[in-house]
């Protein structure tokens, strides 16, 4: 963390963590102390990180790639760096509103459409 924050000396920082056990030592939270512009915040309970990277990038996707006609990389990577400016320029945290049965009803319907899949496929 001295490393990452260094460069960004006198700005506020924001992290997202994974909700370890090492993020919350009492060495970590005296860091934190003493480095009040970084704030740490953390996914949800049972939440990956990497759940949440691939929903923002869906989003991304979704709202301002999908569809797109780009003439070259630059103008592919400009469209990206403009989409990323307006979302943080409005971000707002997730709001997690799945519950357990449905997240697993989900489940089970992929397991059935695999299965089937798989069934068609071997015939």
């Amino acid at each position: 963390m001295k490393k990452a924050v260094k460069p960004h000396a006198g700005k506020e920082i924001h992290v997202v963590l994974d909700n370890l056990s090492t993020h919350t030592t009492p060495e970590v939270k005296a860091w934190l102390a003493g480095n009040p512009q970084v704030h740490f915040h953390f996914t949800p309970v049972g939440s990956s990180w990497m759940n949440q990277i691939e929903t923002w990038f869906g989003i991304l996707t979704r709202q301002s790639i999908r569809r797109g006609t780009f003439a070259n990389v630059s103008v592919l990577i400009k469209q990206i760096r403009d989409y990323i400016d307006t979302w943080n320029s409005e971000a707002k945290p997730f709001t997690w509103t799945a519950t357990a049965e449905e997240i697993l009803a989900k489940v089970r319907l992929v397991q059935t459409n695999i299965k089937k899949l798989v069934a068609n496929n071997s015939k």
